[in-house]
């Protein structure tokens, strides 16, 4: 009889690498940058007015440094896209908040491919030495290309645009927005690079002498430069002063409709400032050098309307001084979003042609193709409004007012135009009540105090529905309006003549950021490719 061998199954032996908490910790790995990109991004928009943390903008970049440091560039475009989600989602609300969600979801859509080239150009960048500086750069790269493409640009979100609050903002004056936000993007990616090299001598030992001051570098210069740079603000004056009334006529109803409620609208500015000029002659207030009202105060054509032609000539009889009148005006077929200069004895005497115009608000790109995909959308703009072609400067009982329309001011070289063509003061007519009372008027409000420290301007806001305001070239409010109330500001502001650094050097600093930016780009393409020629066999 022979013995019959048995065997016993033995349990199956699993390689480790593909048991169900290996695939978690994968996941966890590739779930956890994409949160953090999409979170740091909301960290950067809260940092946006109205809020004043504008030091949030410093831990954003530095955990936007942390997810994309190292990794290959699809990593980046992926992360670099959340990022631009979490942040631009957020802050450009207000956009859909009269139109629906549908043109506020596009614009964010398009705006945040923008933001994942860039996250796909830092992780390319992030492999070389001193790597905050190229990354740094490569944001304002991509900042100075959505400011200009597509219809023109959409620089709203610019880093510099939330620091009006913060101690970085001097550098407006040195070298405009370009340089105030390479110092904060580059102080946030600084941040990440000391934290990282401190846990790492940590666990290791010290890290290379080169690469510790490199990111001590990024970290400390900002600072450093913004303290410096303080002495570049002043609200001295220079050419005496001008008291300058800025008048808020405010709206029947808010949104879209206002455009229906034009007379209301230009009546509603008349009565203000006739009740003001009340004041001056009780003594209540002081005699205004000039006055300024908003964009679309007087959305009836005065060229082509005599009544309305008449009750600005009153309005400037009582108040006894000329006034800027924003106006929709008609003139050869063509429709221009105006500001007319009002004398109160000769009537309109000069104009500015808002050069600017916002697409999709002022003017319909694609007019075809949208409307066969949806007419409602053509009819929200029934006409395009035509672009001016000359900077506005007007001379107002002896002082230069610069005109930058609402949208204009978010682009440097609308502002940097009024100045250079002597502008003392710049005024920035604007009507926001389309927006509501959402974060909108805040920001284009921000965007006007870096101006004034950019210049060294005074800038005044007279919005049709609030917030008004006068800056000083220091960048301070001195005066606000409520919103969606009637009222009206006057003050003695300073005239100044002289010129910052940025209004000299004027697109210059932006040129040469753009040129490390390629630098950079083209160091880590060398490097990637001797590194491919060498693992070749």
């Amino acid at each position: 009889m022979t013995a019959t061998a048995t065997t016993v199954d033995e349990p199956e032996q699993l390689d480790p690498r593909n048991g169900p908490a290996s695939r978690g910790a994968a996941l966890v790995r590739r779930l956890v940058p994409a949160a953090a990109a999409a979170l740091s991004g909301l960290l950067l928009y809260v940092s946006f007015p109205p809020r004043t943390l504008w030091w949030l903008a410093l831990p954003a970049f530095a955990i936007l440094g942390w997810t994309l440091r190292g990794r290959s560039w699809k990593a980046g475009l992926g992360l670099g896209y959340l990022f631009g989600l979490g942040f631009l989602l957020p802050l450009l609300v207000w956009t859909g908040v009269e139109v629906g969600p549908g043109p506020w979801i596009a614009l964010v859509v398009v705006e945040a491919v923008c933001v994942a080239l860039v996250g796909a150009g830092i992780a390319l960048v992030s492999r070389l030495p001193g790597w905050p500086l190229w990354a740094a750069a490569l944001w304002i790269a991509g900042e100075a290309a959505r400011a200009r493409a597509p219809f023109g640009g959409f620089p709203w979100g610019k880093v510099a645009f939330g620091q009006a609050d913060g101690v970085f903002l001097p550098l407006a004056a040195l070298g405009g927005t370009p340089v105030l936000g390479l110092a904060v993007v580059l102080c946030g990616f600084g941040l990440y690079d000391v934290v990282r090299l401190a846990v790492a001598a940590r666990g290791t030992g010290l890290p290379r002498r080169g690469a510790a001051a490199a990111a001590l570098l990024a970290l400390a210069v900002p600072v450093a430069g913004a303290l410096a740079a303080r002495t570049l603000v002043s609200d001295r004056a220079e050419d005496g002063t001008a008291t300058v009334a800025v008048i808020q006529g405010n709206v029947p109803r808010a949104g879209l409709d206002f455009n229906a409620q034009r007379r209301a609208v230009l009546d509603h500015h008349v009565r203000e400032t006739e009740r003001l000029a009340a004041e001056v002659a009780a003594g209540k207030a002081a005699r205004p050098d000039l006055v300024l009202w908003p964009e679309n105060s007087s959305d009836i054509d005065p060229f082509a309307n005599a009544d309305a032609r008449a009750v600005i000539d009153r309005a400037a009889r009582a108040i006894g001084a000329p006034i800027s009148v924003g106006g929709v005006v008609e003139r050869d077929g063509r429709l221009y979003n105006e500001q007319i200069l009002w004398d109160p004895d000769k009537g309109p005497v000069d104009t500015y042609d808002k050069r600017q115009i916002q697409p999709f608000g002022e003017y319909l790109p694609m007019r075809s193709l949208l409307g066969a995909v949806n007419k409602t959308w053509t009819t929200m703009v029934r006409q395009d409004f035509s672009r001016g072609s000359e900077a506005g400067v007007f001379t107002m009982n002896g002082t230069r007012v610069g005109l930058v329309t609402c949208y204009e001011a978010a682009f440097d070289w609308a502002v940097r135009s009024t100045v250079t063509d002597g502008a003392q003061i710049i005024s920035v007519p604007s009507n926001n009540a389309t927006f509501d009372r959402s974060e909108m008027t805040y920001q284009q409000l921000a965007m006007s105090r870096v101006r004034a420290v950019e210049h060294s301007r005074t800038v005044t806001v007279p919005v049709t529905s609030g917030v008004s305001a006068v800056i000083m070239p220091d960048g301070r409010i001195t005066q606000k309006t409520g919103m969606f109330v009637a009222d009206s500001l006057v003050q003695k502001v300073p005239l100044r003549s002289s010129r910052t650094p940025a209004t000299e050097l004027g697109i210059l600093p932006e040129m040469l950021i753009v040129l490390v930016a390629a630098c950079g780009l083209g160091g880590a393409g060398a490097t990637a490719l001797r590194a491919r020629r060498n693992s070749a066999p």
